[in-house]
């Protein structure tokens, strides 16, 4: 057998002047930015490619089997009825609340084609964080679902939103349902739509204060979306026979969606990498490793692209063996670093399937550095290789890059780059310098390009995925009278990589429980927020010599109490 293709020849054989994947400069809001040439100018005319597949099945959800050409035809209904119905203009915000439901994939298409910006909602939050997300973006209409707007329907009606409700058991005054105002056969309204307006909002909560919405243009979607693919093709080329293993039959291209299409994963690289690719998407209703074992085995699954905790959940299944997983040909995804040991476990227990990481960040479209098969087993700590597509660097205090090898804070650059935060000009300017964006990760890069994320600049915690900023939840529980000092934190966790911790000092004279601190928090915080773990106490924090507090010591604390 011939020695597989290097990295570096793969790459350099797709970047050639004929190749899809051919790159040049351009000026990209303001910056010069390396980009695809032959990249489509916008979303909707990628979405010609879906149009293509006719009759195939892209959707597949509880039972329910939808064509690419039934789920391009209510999206073409949908637009038309924004227009028509809704009166939505170009640059004008919908907001989308829902579960994974088709209608999320729907309703994306739709706004996106008409040249509306999409503002995915995060479906976990509390009535008062949708209600600032709906102000906060300034959105003329709400599509959800019933327990959504339930949350939602009094800020709607106070800010004149209108309301679209999906799969609605309920009636409510003012709120129009879904099958009388989407009639399929309506044609797509004609709209002209440049490469760098704006196509998405999704929000990431900030380091302090409310969430920020990041705002992606249609430039930024494709140019991560070719970045995957190219990636793709690399591997491709590098190691043919893991992509077509005579030994494992083949199967039609096919992802399972396990992650919430409002996260930039569910959205950008599994929902429409597989819309535009022509792959089938199956859709779980709520994450369940054994459920997700008999869609592999059902729909002959080749793609699980995840956060680690899930990939943990799938292999450690106790039920695991009793499943047919041969069609899988990719493990893994992204959202926070998993450890080597799970790396190596999923290479040996998933038959033909490649254990894959990537590192990305909603900034970046999640599109990033990505590791897999033999690289990512050979370098189970790195986050792996970029396509040159994106610059990465790795820089000290001052802005200056650090030699090879040397920790500092890993800095991005690419047409996949959001164009900033959604009116927060101030949060832009210290997140994007000179067309760069700032991770807010600790890092280095290695000889070979391996990138390796090692520690976080920013106050967070990654709990399953989902980043915690540490300042919200203080914040919340400053709110409640009697808390004096307050630090929140992350520990250890083997399954979440990290869960949400918290030492609350008491006025003298106070009682409060964990559990009673809970509670009040609940109405204020997404689930995923509230503390795991909370110590109660009269004694101050300790604090360094510049007033901070000493975190790291608290967190050894909690974690060898638990321990």
């Amino acid at each position: 057998m011939p020695d597989p293709m290097t990295f570096e020849a793969a790459v350099a054989a797709l970047s050639a002047p004929e190749s899809p994947f051919a790159m040049g400069d351009a000026q990209v809001l303001g910056a010069t930015q390396r980009v695809f040439t032959a990249a489509p100018p916008n979303l909707r005319y990628a979405y010609a490619a879906a149009r293509a597949h006719g009759d195939r099945t892209y959707v597949v959800y509880e039972g329910e089997r939808w064509s690419f050409a039934h789920t391009m035809a209510q999206a073409d209904a949908l637009a038309a009825a924004l227009v028509d119905h809704y009166g939505i203009t170009k640059g004008q915000r919908v907001a989308v609340a829902m579960r994974n439901f088709p209608e999320w994939i729907v309703s994306f298409i739709a706004i996106t084609s008409i040249g509306a910006i999409n503002v995915s909602l995060n479906s976990w939050w509390t009535a008062d964080e949708l209600a600032y997300g709906l102000e906060d973006s300034g959105a003329s209409l709400l599509i959800g679902d019933d327990p959504r707007i339930a949350n939602s329907l009094t800020t709607c009606q106070r800010l004149g939103i209108k309301v679209l409700a999906v799969r609605s058991a309920e009636v409510h005054d003012g709120v129009d349902l879904w099958q009388n105002v989407v009639h399929e056969g309506a044609p797509l309204p004609t709209v002209d739509i440049a490469p760098d307006d704006d196509a998405t909002i999704l929000y990431t909560s900030g380091t302090t204060g409310r969430p920020k919405g990041a705002v992606s243009t249609h430039r930024a979607i494709l140019s991560a979306l070719l970045g995957f693919a190219m990636r793709a093709t690399v591997e491709a080329l590098r190691f043919p026979a893991a992509v077509a293993d005579p030994v494992i039959p083949a199967s039609p291209p096919t992802f399972i969606l396990i992650v919430p299409l409002f996260h930039v994963t569910g959205c950008v690289p599994v929902m429409l990498g597989s819309m535009i690719g022509g792959s089938k998407l199956v859709i779980m209703y709520k994450w369940d490793a054994e459920k997700a074992l008999e869609l592999i085995q059902n729909e002959q699954v080749n793609n699980f692209v995840g956060v680690p905790t899930q990939s943990w959940d799938l292999v450690h299944s106790p039920r695991f063996g009793d499943f047919d997983t041969s069609s899988l040909r990719g493990v893994g995804g992204g959202g926070a670093p998993a450890p080597a040991s799970q790396v190596d476990l999923v290479a040996k227990v998933v038959p033909g399937g490649s254990p894959n990481i990537g590192y990305g960040m909603t900034e970046t479209n999640a599109y990033g550095p990505q590791n897999t098969g033999a690289d990512y087993l050979n370098h189970p700590t790195s986050t792996g290789r970029p396509m040159p597509i994106m610059q990465i660097e790795v820089r000290d205090e001052d802005m200056k890059s650090v030699a090879i090898g040397a920790r500092g804070e890993i800095w991005f650059k690419g047409p996949m780059l959001i164009r900033g935060y959604w009116n927060r000009p101030d949060a832009t300017a210290d997140t994007i310098v000179d067309g760069w964006l700032r991770s807010g990760d600790v890092g280095r890069i290695d000889a070979e390009g391996y990138v390796y994320v090692e520690d976080r600049l920013k106050d967070m915690i990654l709990r399953a995925g989902e980043n915690v900023y540490c300042a919200e939840v203080e914040a919340a529980i400053y709110e409640y009278p009697g808390v004096h000092e307050a630090a929140v934190y992350g520990v250890p966790h083997e399954r979440l990589g990290e869960e949400v911790a918290a030492t609350v000092v008491v006025q003298p004279g106070v009682t409060l429980s964990a559990e009673e601190l809970r509670a009040f928090l609940v109405p204020k915080l997404a689930g995923f927020k509230i503390p795991s773990h909370i110590a109660i106490t009269e004694n101050l924090l300790p604090r360094n010599a510049a007033g901070k507090f000493l975190k790291r010591q608290l967190r050894e604390a909690t974690a060898a109490a638990l321990s």
